[in-house]
């Protein structure tokens, strides 16, 4: 224990060398004017930390006066940090050196795409910190660190933001966005050879002045610390705002089973943020709005809705659209705020929400006003926005910003404006209200879905339960059953179907008769992993004489081995099943069974182990779940027991997550009376 403390701590102290680094060398360093190498002195010069910094470069003896060094050996002593703007060639031997010195840290701007390896293992071998390659450096904005070797905003807005990203655009971009959102750190971490995004995060949560992460990644790296630190801004009630791009590290964990195709690429990614209560975002403009909302400071409430007001029908007709599009609930408002309303709308306008509140356009900035603040002290209204055009009007007026200003110093609730037409909006005005801690945010759909991350985080944190302890022997038994899978469901509680094996017409008829007609007669050759793609799978056999003719085709088909299995009772069919993911290990896959598993991608995921509320979540999530509730008469599926049996696949993930691959239940039927699992495969490690 004492070691890993001691690890623990080396690391720690050689991530400050780096994200707040006392002195740093250069080296690179030019004379000439606009080169990278005189573009990161000028960089790291503006830092407010004002470090000790050492320009190095053989070719000068000062660069502006200040001394220049031929090598990192030259200097007074080892440097906290170094940055590298050299050619790739290079960087073996300058890496090299600063590790023999004891320098601390570094950052490698290149691609150094044939060097990676070898960079990385000189660095950890070191025990430094390496951001890069392949990227722009980083600002730590509560520190005073520039480490650039871009020309950046000086300075860099301050505010409650950690960003990290993995695209050295996205961090340029972000840093020069006119948005009311600012920054504790900015890092764009390339390729991360050696520093990864959860060592970021573990020190931007370190900073009182955090209050929101802000993820741009590629791949997940270090995948149980990423976990850890998820946990750790789950706890202190941060938000994390996620944009993933790219084909996520389980798209490579396709396997034969359906649950592995039904997975798809973005599985791991969903699963991590089911679990840690991550929102995760689709695209840069959600983004940039998620975060604008998330930085007011303002909470929404539990359980209520937004409620928007307009000044056009029509655009509070496609609000309303976009916000069940996304999944936004409005308030049901109270026959007071009703009748308020009524009041103080023209004749006509119908006091409903959305609302309406363009008439004759009479007293705008107090008609706005008072239906915003009628609407803001109903019970059942979390958040609200005022959803007009901002553009720059003609003749001056002003009312729809000062309206805006009015309501929000009359209540504590999420105010915002959302602007319909993003490239009309008067910055002047948007500025206005971003300075008053109003968000602007820039596109209807956007925005709604930046409202539906501040109601999820207002419900409270989907969280992980506490690990249930491993029962050692159910363990080692299970190990036993990997190649008898009713068997193995059986073991953890999972209702099955009864089933023989069988080897003849004789056998296959004796076993049908101790089941009872009718039956159902699958191939049990060990090869097929699909059964029904190669019509091995006889339903509804009535009798004896069907039993054995249809054997008799699946023997000569497929070949003599077959199971006899109990007819289950009809019921709405659901596939359930384990993919594992390379880096997050077995992830649970819920979704439509039967033939439809692949056709219409109904699915959720997540990582194990889960509760039975948290598998009703899980369900409630799919588009079949309206099949579960019953239709046209037929009784409601029992919800419990399906919570039941996701909840006992999910600890059967735990337990044997070193031994399988893949695992399907396919079809899971569910009815009034159960969930009884109609067909499984495994698929071993």
């Amino acid at each position: 224990m004492t070691t890993e403390i001691s690890a623990r701590e080396h690391q720690r102290t050689a991530l400050l060398a780096l994200l707040e680094a006392r002195s740093v060398a250069v080296v690179g360093a030019s004379a000439r004017p606009d080169s990278f190498g005189a573009r990161m002195l000028a960089e790291v010069a503006k830092s407010p930390a004002r470090p000790a910094v050492y320009p190095v470069n053989p070719r000068y003896g000062e660069i502006d006066g200040q001394r220049c060094y031929p090598t990192l050996a030259d200097l007074p002593g080892p440097t906290d940090l170094v940055l590298y703007g050299i050619p790739d060639l290079a960087l073996l031997g300058q890496l090299s050196l600063a590790a023999e010195l004891g320098c601390r840290s570094g950052v490698i701007f290149g691609n150094a795409h044939d060097l990676r390896p070898r960079l990385a293992a000189i660095a950890r071998s070191a025990g430094m910190e390496l951001c890069g390659a392949g990227c722009m450096g980083f600002a730590n904005v509560t520190y005073g660190l520039r480490a650039m070797g871009y020309i950046e905003p000086d300075p860099i807005p301050a505010g409650p933001v950690a960003l990290v990203t993995h695209s050295g655009s996205v961090f340029s971009a972000l840093l020069r966005t006119r948005r009311a959102f600012g920054f504790t750190l900015a890092v764009s971490s390339g390729q991360e050879l050696v520093t990864a995004a959860p060592g970021y995060l573990e020190y931007a949560l370190s900073l009182p002045e955090t209050k929101v992460l802000a993820l741009v990644l590629e791949a997940i790296r270090e995948p149980a610390r990423l976990q850890a630190v998820l946990g750790l801004a789950a706890e202190r009630d941060v938000p994390v705002v996620l944009l993933t791009a790219g084909n996520s590290a389980s798209g490579r964990a396709m396997v034969a089973a359906h649950s592995g195709a039904l997975a798809g690429s973005g599985a791991g990614w969903e699963a991590l943020c089911r679990a840690y209560g991550v929102h995760r975002v689709a695209d840069l403009a959600e983004l940039c709005d998620t975060m604008e909302l998330f930085c007011a400071g303002r909470r929404a409430g539990r359980g209520g809705g937004i409620a928007t007001v307009h000044d056009s029908g029509l655009e509070r007709a496609h609000a309303a659209d976009v916000a069940e599009e996304v999944g936004v609930p409005y308030g049901a408002i109270s026959e007071s705020t009703v009748a308020r309303l009524t009041s103080l709308l023209d004749p006509g306008l119908l006091p409903t929400n959305p609302l309406d509140v363009w008439g004759t356009g009479a007293s705008t900035r107090e008609l706005f006003g008072e239906c915003l603040t009628a609407l803001a002290s109903d019970p059942s209204v979390d958040a609200l926005a005022l959803a007009v055009d901002l553009v720059k009007e003609l003749d001056g007026d002003e009312s729809y910003q000062l309206a805006a200003l009015d309501v929000a110093a009359r209540t504590a609730k999420p105010l915002m404006l959302i602007s319909n037409v993003p490239s009309a909006l008067d910055q002047e005005a948007a500025a206005l209200l971003r300075r008053n801690g109003i968000p602007v945010l820039e596109g209807m759909r956007t925005g709604l879905k930046a409202v539906r991350h501040l109601l999820d985080h207002g419900a409270g944190i989907y969280g992980r339960p506490a690990r249930a302890p491993v029962d050692p022997s159910r363990q080692a038994r299970a190990r036993e059953l990997l190649s008898s899978p009713f068997e193995l469901l059986s073991l953890y509680g999972i209702a099955v179907t009864r089933t023989s094996r069988a080897d003849s017409g004789g056998e296959a008829a004796r076993a049908a008769a101790k089941l009872g007609y009718p039956v159902v007669l699958k191939t049990d050759n060990p090869s097929i992993a699909h059964k029904s793609d190669v019509g091995g799978v006889k339903l509804g056999i009535p009798d004896e004489g069907s039993l054995r003719a249809a054997y008799a085709d699946l023997a000569a088909r497929l070949g003599p081995s077959v199971l006899v299995c109990q007819t289950a009772p009809p019921g709405v069919e659901l596939s359930l099943g384990l993919v594992r993911d390379p880096d997050l290990g077995p992830l649970v896959v819920v979704g439509a069974g039967g033939t439809l598993v692949e056709l219409i991608g109904d699915r959720a995921v997540a990582l194990p182990p889960l509760s039975c509320d948290q598998a009703r979540e899980l369900l409630a999530e799919l588009k079949v779940s309206k099949l579960l509730a019953g239709v046209r008469g037929a009784p409601p599926a029992n919800l419990d027991a399906i919570a039941v049996a996701i909840a006992s696949l999910s600890t059967l993930a735990t337990e044997l997550a070193d031994d399988l691959a893949a695992l399907d239940i396919n079809p899971l039927i569910c009815s009034a009376a159960g969930a009884v699992a109609a067909d499984a495969l495994i698929e071993l490690r």
